[in-house]
């Protein structure tokens, strides 16, 4: 096989959840009476750990309010994210992944806790063997959580693949030293993420499977 590790993110690359992150950063913002990002800065975002999201996607917001919007926005996202599904077919991908030899490990802007809870109510949990969270890592887009992963599993760059909806996730495996796919049903349109050369864009979770078994 090519790649041993396969590393997922996890919001827009396997969750179906771009538009429940845009909403909870848009009504936070409100909540605390500043502006608010419009749907393509919120998106642009996603991926960051949360506090450098919060950061980037409302430039007006004060120090000293950071950990209130943290606060609003785990409000509303958390609100509504056991409503949250995964992309179609993506169960069965990660299946016969695994069934084949890879290993396969989570990269994520989420907290370890939002990550827990998320592989919990997706039933995906025994799928993976591994996991980095940005509340233990540098945020995306350092290395660290690709070093990390490599490193524990003792897989060389060149036989890992970074998978991903957004420029953080490629930049992350470009500055790791490893190939990257990206998707284009998530978060970052695709001539956006066409600019972060991946070895190929898909633009469905089938088309992901299908190249994955004939590539990987």
């Amino acid at each position: 096989m090519k790649y041993q590790l396969v590393v997922f993110d996890w919001d827009g690359t396997l969750l179906d959840s771009a538009g429940a992150i845009v909403h909870a950063i848009q009504a936070s913002c409100r909540d605390l009476g500043l502006s608010v990002p419009d749907d393509a800065r919120a998106r642009h975002v996603i991926g960051l750990g949360l506090a450098d999201a919060l950061r980037h996607a409302v430039p007006d917001l004060p120090p000293e309010s950071t950990q209130a919007m943290v606060e609003r926005y785990r409000f509303h996202y958390l609100s509504g994210d056991q409503s949250l599904t995964l992309f179609d077919g993506v169960p069965e991908m990660l299946q016969r992944l695994k069934a084949a030899g890879h290993i396969l490990a989570v990269a994520t802007g989420k907290s370890r806790l939002g990550l827990e809870r998320a592989l919990d109510h997706s039933g995906l949990r025994p799928l993976f063997q591994a996991s980095r969270c940005a509340d233990e890592c540098h945020s995306k887009p350092h290395p660290q959580m690709l070093q990390e992963l490599m490193a524990e599993f003792g897989i060389a760059a060149e036989s890992t693949v970074m998978i991903g909806d957004t420029s953080h996730d490629l930049l992350m495996a470009t500055n790791a030293g490893v190939d990257s796919l990206a998707v284009t049903y998530g978060a970052h349109p695709h001539d956006h993420l066409l600019e972060h050369k991946p070895v190929t864009c898909l633009h469905s979770v089938k088309e992901l499977d299908r190249w994955l078994q004939d590539c990987a």
